[in-house]
């Protein structure tokens, strides 16, 4: 028992540094671009670099923690993490720190599917499940609060060399705990890597991921822009039309074309695009409208993301156990939807922390038990040797979605020539979306209370 509490401590301290270095290098951003060059325009790619890489390899990191093993991918990706976030914090110049980040990100596309696949494998579906994965989801609220904190902080006193030095010891130490606390991979699965599917689920992605960052840079009618996002999807188009004539194909089609995970994916892809947009258009609202400092935008966001922790580790496992993932997932997801509405209707010319307060612990609250639920949906049911795929497949539509929704918020933000009533704008188109997302978790098939839609499958290393 003492075991599988710090084996997920392990895989939540993982979380937790992958959420941290998310919002950690948004404060830092202005110190970036004036010490190492970066124009105004340009100083997004320390963002987006980070994206192409994790959004691009997502599917073959799925892939490769099923054949090569989770625990070995794992420590491979902290390896990858650690390393690239040394040379970040040491870069001298744009081009360095630009390829570091997107270092980082390949390290993270092996990191996200194997943190989740040692869930799914060493935590029986149903309660058990639940409850890592309630922990899981806490430690990435608690990394988004810290990041947006520590950011300031350390930009301030250390410069801004430390939002990236801070990750090293971090992920040193985690790769050092690992072969103690997880389980040995097992023998490695039968049959060939799917080098063809890799090649253009990566390229694909990637060229998707970067079309989707270029666009508010360079223009969407741009060579860089439009070119990428066409050459992008004709190479996932071919990807399928590969993967329907492989034997053993780096994404089965059995399990894409699945009523459930298919639904899950489209929801997630929802969700994520529409919580990209509302963190969006409350850092616009904060900074830019109230004249808000990068410290006190990030205590302004401290009720909803304590909310959402609360609500990951408290509320979800209840509420699976009660109603299933199909009704928890619709209710939690139209409630935040609910609660974005909630947020917008509080950022008036004259608002502020306390106007915001409400909608934030609304949408903290029903956010944090739809993040968890939709990936306790996604791996509900899904055979042991495929669960590295599925993560990965997941994790896609999670990254894909959120490039699509902040390009698209941004652009709808920046219509009206007033700023607060693009952001109104924007936000109102957020909450709806979101509410229809939880409207399409319907879709999804009725499940008994505390399981998954689909047939549950027996794993070895449960909690009991």
């Amino acid at each position: 028992m003492e075991t599988h509490r710090l084996r997920l401590g392990l895989l939540a301290l993982t979380q937790l540094i992958v959420a941290l270095d998310y919002n950690i290098v948004y404060v830092a951003l202005p110190g970036i671009g004036t010490a190492l060059g970066f124009g105004p325009s340009s100083v997004q790619w320390v963002v987006s670099a980070y994206s192409v890489g994790l959004g691009g390899l997502l599917l073959f990191g799925g892939r490769a923690v099923d054949r090569l093993g989770a625990r070995r991918m794992f420590m491979t990706g902290l390896a990858l993490y650690g390393a690239a976030s040394l040379a970040g914090g040491l870069a001298s110049d744009a081009g360095t720190l630009v390829a570091a980040r997107a270092v980082q990100g390949a390290g993270g596309a092996l990191l996200t599917p194997a943190t989740l696949t040692l869930i799914y494998r060493g935590f029986a579906e149903g309660p058990a499940r639940n409850k890592a994965l309630g922990a899981w989801g806490m430690a990435g609220s608690a990394g988004l609060a810290a990041g947006s904190l520590l950011g300031g902080v350390l930009t301030n006193y250390l410069g801004w060399e430390w939002v990236f030095f801070v990750n090293v010891p971090l992920a040193l130490g985690c790769a050092l705990a690992a072969p103690r606390l997880l389980p040995a991979d097992p023998a490695r699965a039968p049959g060939s890597f799917d080098v063809p599917g890799a090649v253009l689920a990566t390229a694909g992605s990637a060229l998707l991921v970067f079309g989707l960052a270029s666009g508010p840079d360079a223009g969407w009618a741009s060579l860089r822009a439009a070119g990428s996002l066409a050459a992008g999807a004709v190479l996932l188009a071919a990807l399928l039309a590969v993967e329907a004539r492989t034997r053993d194909p780096l994404i089965p089609l059995r399990l894409a074309r699945g009523r459930g995970l298919a639904t899950t994916m489209i929801v997630i892809a929802v969700f994520q695009g529409t919580l990209g947009g509302g963190y969006y258009i409350l850092t616009s609202y904060l900074q830019p409208v109230l004249g808000y400092s990068s410290l006190e935008a990030g205590l302004t966001f401290l009720p909803l993301t304590l909310v959402c922790m609360l609500a990951a580790l408290k509320a979800t496992p209840v509420l699976l156990g009660r109603w299933g993932i199909r009704t928890t997932l619709a209710v939690s997801t139209i409630g935040t939807g609910a609660g974005i509405a909630a947020m917008v209707a509080g950022t008036t010319a004259g608002g502020g922390f306390w106007t915001l307060l409400p909608g934030s612990v609304v949408w903290g609250l029903f956010g944090g038990v739809a993040f968890v639920t939709l990936f306790a949906s996604a791996g509900a049911g899904v055979p042991p040797e495929q669960q590295g795929v599925t993560s990965g497949m997941a994790g896609s539509a999670k990254e894909i979605g959120g490039a699509i929704g902040l390009a698209a918020f941004v652009a709808i933000a920046g219509g009206p020539d007033d700023l607060l009533h693009g952001l109104h704008a924007a936000g109102w188109v957020a909450a709806a979306a979101t509410a229809a997302g939880g409207l399409i978790a319907l879709a999804l098939k009725p499940s008994r209370p505390g399981i998954g839609d689909r047939e549950p499958v027996s794993l070895e290393g449960a909690v009991k």
